[in-house]
């Protein structure tokens, strides 16, 4: 099914005029904003593109030279094509030590003609296991597409070609814990995960098809620039808007999702999610304070 033809700019991008853009890191170039972390010779610059592979030998995985609190990160990616089964390719945010904060996306590789499946999934405070499924509304092999997320001290929003797939709300009030304290680098990454990526592990990687690649451009990072030397504290004060200081993402109307963006969303849900923790009562026969309590 394809997804209506929405003709609205991006609310982000709109509110993004008349404020102040103070601490703001934005590029579309790679070395300016990332730097290869393992498998060197996986990766191959092509003009603005980068492509980065697995084969039988290693995967790859590159991450951000800084790390950031509030904003938005965006990559353009093309992922692997024709038989992807046992492949992952992530794109995700991470803070560090056990007690992290994370945000995922995996795209679960499959067999050649079956659709790609994204897994989103949030850490807090090193806690994990809410994932969400769901197949794509196009193929993300044949073209670039926009992977986002936004995220400020009221929700982590999941975006696909500005689309929203996922929010995060925060419910402190409610007792649930919510990312807002620690700065995290940017990464991505692809491996061989055929134990559990493509039907739980029962189609194997068949590396006759290597190499497997990726390949990206359009990096962007809009957000909050945390020096290393700055304590978790300080990093939150200095990140958020204050007096004189204003950050596009504390926007009153980014606070929540516009009613436009809500309605993408119950489609999404509606119509491409296969899995939601919150629904799994034979993983938690109790349900998580956060789906009780959430709106979406």
């Amino acid at each position: 099914m394809a997804i209506p033809a929405f003709k609205i700019m991006s609310l982000f991008l709109s509110v993004f005029v008349g404020f102040a853009l103070v601490g703001l890191v934005s590029s579309a170039k790679f070395d300016e904003l990332f730097q290869p972390t393992w498998a060197f010779d996986h990766f191959t610059h092509e003009g603005e593109l980068l492509h980065m592979k697995l084969d039988n030998f290693s995967g790859a995985g590159f991450q951000s030279k800084n790390k950031y609190l509030f904003g938005k990160v965006s990559l353009q990616i093309k992922l692997v094509e024709g038989d992807s089964a046992g492949t992952v390719t992530a794109f995700y945010m991470s803070s560090d030590g056990p007690s992290h904060n994370e945000f995922d996306f995996e795209f679960l590789g499959n067999t050649t003609g079956e659709p790609y499946s994204v897994q989103t999934n949030i850490y807090v405070n090193g806690v994990g296991n809410r994932e969400q499924r769901l197949n794509l509304w196009f193929d993300p092999t044949t073209e670039f597409h926009s992977y986002s997320i936004f995220w400020n001290q009221r929700q982590v929003v999941f975006l696909v070609d500005e689309t929203p797939i996922r929010v995060h709300t925060n419910m402190e009030n409610k007792g649930v814990p919510f990312p807002k304290d620690q700065a995290m680098g940017v990464y991505s990454s692809i491996w061989n995960a055929d134990d559990w990526a493509t039907q739980g592990g029962r189609v194997k990687t068949d590396w006759s098809h290597a190499p497997f690649i990726a390949s990206y451009k359009g990096f962007e990072i809009n957000a909050c620039e945390c020096p290393v030397s700055l304590a978790a504290a300080d990093n939150a004060k200095k990140c958020s808007s204050s007096g004189d200081q204003k950050y596009w993402w504390d926007e009153p109307t980014l606070s929540a999702l516009n009613l436009h963006q809500n309605h993408q969303l119950v489609w999404v849900k509606a119509h491409h999610m296969f899995y939601d923790y919150c629904t799994d009562s034979a993983r938690f026969p109790v349900t998580p304070l956060e789906c009780v309590h959430h709106r979406h």
